[in-house]
């Protein structure tokens, strides 16, 4: 019933996943904090091992679902009420229910950025296969982006997966067919690959890590190569001008680096939803 109704109403449909998208917000918040953390204590492990160290155990259960969120400074547990997408960050005034310590907005705000990107998704693509998938990605890239803030990583039990995934829905043509996916996916990795061996050899150091690689070979592989040129272009022209400015407001060290993961995972969702009429503007501004 209610997915007739999801089918038969546009709005309701980019309501519901709207939602919906606000909850996953939610969820990605844990991911975004949790998933470095349980990569770490899984590096440290091995690195024990290999040296013949005595490995670190952990006593408590650590995941992507154990255990329950709590407040970093008075441990409580926050309650089902308090863990409201959006809404509970107003009510509490951005306090926690228990001790009244500032929360960061930075939590509400990738809550509501998943609902909006999800809605935008939805209207875009409509009730149908392409939609559900382009979700995963949306959801996985707002992911991606904020780790990569963090902790500079992009982590290979995000992308990797979403590579496969993209080369296996272009068998059904999905959003491309099989042969641009698959020269896409080995373009959009050798392309990256090679700026920075260049970069490297020239002046030896290293430009950009080698997930960067990987998430523009997803690109290729769920859309196809015509659209890597447009996704670097737009992700070097994003970077440049966000970059600079930082620098110049003196909110970035010049010295340190700064990640390119997620203007990369902007500029390849922005591809997905309007990378036809963005390419159709270009060839009418350039005469083409």
């Amino acid at each position: 019933m209610i997915f007739s109704l999801l089918q038969n109403s546009t709005p309701l449909l980019i309501s519901f996943i709207f939602l919906t998208g606000l909850m996953v917000g939610s969820f990605l918040n844990v991911v975004i904090y949790r998933l470095p953390v349980m990569m770490q204590y899984k590096w440290r492990q091995e690195c024990q091992q290999f040296l013949n160290l005595p490995v670190e155990e952990n006593t408590e259960t650590f995941n992507l679902l154990l255990p329950r969120s709590r407040c970093p400074a008075c441990k409580s547990l926050i309650t089902a009420t308090q863990n409201i997408p959006v809404i509970s960050y107003v009510f509490l005034r951005g306090k926690c229910g228990n001790c009244g310590i500032a929360i960061s907005p930075r939590y509400p705000l990738i809550e509501a950025l998943t609902g909006v990107c999800s809605a935008i998704i939805a209207w875009r693509f409509g009730y149908s296969a392409a939609m559900l998938f382009a979700l995963l990605l949306t959801w996985c890239l707002i992911a991606l982006s904020f780790i990569d803030i963090d902790q500079q990583l992009l982590p290979d039990s995000i992308t990797l997966p979403l590579v496969w995934l993209g080369l296996g829905l272009s068998l059904w043509n999905v959003y491309t067919d099989c042969q641009t996916s698959i020269i896409g996916a080995i373009t959009g990795y050798l392309s990256l690959w090679s700026v920075y061996k260049l970069f490297k050899l020239v002046t030896g150091k290293e430009g950009m890590g080698y997930g960067d690689f990987k998430l523009l070979a997803l690109f290729g592989a769920w859309l196809g190569w015509q659209y890597l040129p447009l996704i670097i272009l737009l992700s070097s022209l994003v970077g440049a001008i966000i970059g600079i400015s930082m620098i110049i407001l003196k909110r970035q060290d010049a010295s340190k680096p700064i990640p390119f993961g997620p203007y990369l995972a902007t500029a390849g969702w922005l591809a997905l939803i309007w990378g036809n009429d963005i390419n159709h503007l270009y060839l009418q501004a350039t005469g083409f």
